[in-house]
């Protein structure tokens, strides 16, 4: 799957594409064609740059719910040719969890929509996760035989149907499958169900890789052998050194961090900054001032790992370097740095974004710790980065550290987060939000009665209205 091109964060494509607030909000006032053909692009390509963890299915449903939007462009989608040449859940993952939301609030073709798919579809497992969770038992029952059609009754396809048993997200539909009058489908899949059982339990009992000999020579040629087939081992033999060395190799460890192969200095600048080794922030350094690739990264990693007073104290004459390992000291002071590291915070934030954009990895880090340390004179970086950046995620832990250092967040971001597609993004603006807005208030008694809404966030809500209130 291709990185998605995201519109800039001024119309409204950009915005309904990063999920944020005002995306509803600007497109229930845009002309109805307009949005929904904006609303439909968002769903029909993906705009997460991680779909597996960034939210926006139920974000998009309400969206439907609140223009009546038709689902014929969905339909097309799902039932269109390319669905048989790319079987990639993400092609169609988005779309299926909408409807799923959409039947939860009782929209019927939606419900019609996923049946079709989970008995044509490719993607029909996951369709069929989203039935589980909505569906009758007589419309999942109506679902058995053209699923186990889709498994050739040899030895192949009955393998391949107890690995969908097994893997199954939702078992609510093999169970009912497993007690289906029907004998010819009952037999069937609680035999694939106790043919999975079985695997899983072989899977279990058998090692599931090469493991290294009980030396820490063994672990190096393990860790070096890891990276020749392209793998790192790296993190896995510091582990194993930890059970392996004794005080006697220290010597050895510390020359393999020094001047070793890859896999080798890797692997012990890993186990040396877990120990808090006394060398291992100069061997760190001499790392990243001479290591390849792969050493350098390593190096880093284990840097930013180390909780001690001595690797923050470092990190503040790192913090100025141009280089990665200067990177990872702003991030850890960060985490673990004091009031008196907010300036190197800062700074640090600041060429983050300038040099990598409000997408950089590191922002992740760097943003938390701008909250932690209440620096208020990050605010206007902070709300660059909040309307910028494609991540959802990226864009609530922005929202958390500017209610924590602009004044100005409860009356105006966080009115736009009540409608954000992040639960947790909901949640911190249900908790800050000046309830003087007549919108705040009438979104905070929808989100109370809205059924699918999460937990925590009807819990922060209720902390600010009334039950009474929330009566529908």
């Amino acid at each position: 799957m291709f990185d998605p091109v995201i519109a800039p964060s001024g119309t409204l494509l950009g915005l309904l594409q990063r999920g944020r607030g005002d995306g509803t909000l600007h497109a229930l006032t845009a002309p109805r064609p307009e949005a929904l053909a904006a609303l439909n692009h968002c769903v029909l390509r993906d705009p997460r740059h991680d779909w597996q963890v960034e939210n926006r299915s139920l974000y998009y449903a309400r969206l439907y719910l609140d223009l009546n939007g038709e689902l014929d462009e969905i339909e097309a989608h799902l039932f269109d040719a390319e669905d048989v040449l790319d079987a990639d859940e993400s092609r169609t993952g988005l779309a299926l969890a909408v409807l799923g939301h959409l039947a939860s609030y009782g929209r019927r073709d939606a419900l019609e929509l996923l049946r079709r798919y989970a008995a044509h579809g490719s993607n029909w497992a996951w369709a069929l996760d989203e039935l589980a969770l909505r569906d009758d038992d007589a419309g999942l029952r109506a679902l058995a035989a053209p699923v186990l059609a889709r498994f050739p009754a040899d030895p192949e396809g009955e393998a391949e149907l107890a690995a969908a048993v097994r893997d199954a997200f939702e078992p609510r539909p093999w169970r009912l499958w497993a007690e289906d009058p029907r004998s010819s489908i009952a037999t069937r899949v609680r035999a694939a169900h106790e043919a999975g059982c079985f695997d899983r339990w072989q899977r279990q009992m058998r090692p599931s890789g090469p493991r290294p000999g009980w030396s820490v020579q063994a672990v190096f040629d393990w860790a070096q052998q890891g990276l020749e087939r392209g793998a790192a081992l790296h993190v896995p033999a510091a582990r194993c050194l930890t059970a392996v060395a004794g005080p006697e190799d220290r010597a050895e460890i510390v020359g393999a961090a020094k001047d070793g192969g890859d896999g080798a200095r890797c692997t012990a600048l890993r186990y040396l900054a877990d120990g808090n080794d006394p060398d291992a922030l100069d061997l760190i350094e001499g790392a990243v001032a001479t290591g390849s690739t792969v050493v350098v990264d390593a190096a880093v990693d284990a840097f930013e790992r180390m909780r001690s007073l001595a690797a923050v104290d470092r990190a503040r004459g790192w913090a100025r370097r141009p280089d990665a390992l200067g990177a990872a000291a702003g991030r850890v002071l960060a985490c673990r740095g004091g009031a008196q590291d907010r300036d190197l915070v800062l700074t640090a934030l600041r060429e983050a974004v300038r040099g990598e954009g409000p997408d950089a990895p590191t922002l992740w880090t760097l943003v938390d710790g701008t909250g932690r340390l209440g620096i208020a004179c990050a605010a206007p970086v902070l709300r660059h980065v909040y309307r910028e950046t494609a991540s959802s995620h990226l864009r609530g832990r922005t929202a958390r550290a500017l209610a924590a250092t602009d004044p100005s967040f409860a009356t105006g971001f966080a009115v736009e987060c009540l409608w954000d597609c992040e639960e947790t993004t909901r949640e911190l603006a249900a908790r800050h939000a000046e309830t003087g807005d007549a919108r705040v208030v009438e979104r905070l008694r929808r989100l109370a009665a809205d059924p699918a809404e999460e937990a925590e966030v009807q819990t922060a809500v209720r902390s600010r209205i009334g039950p009474e209130e929330t009566a529908v």
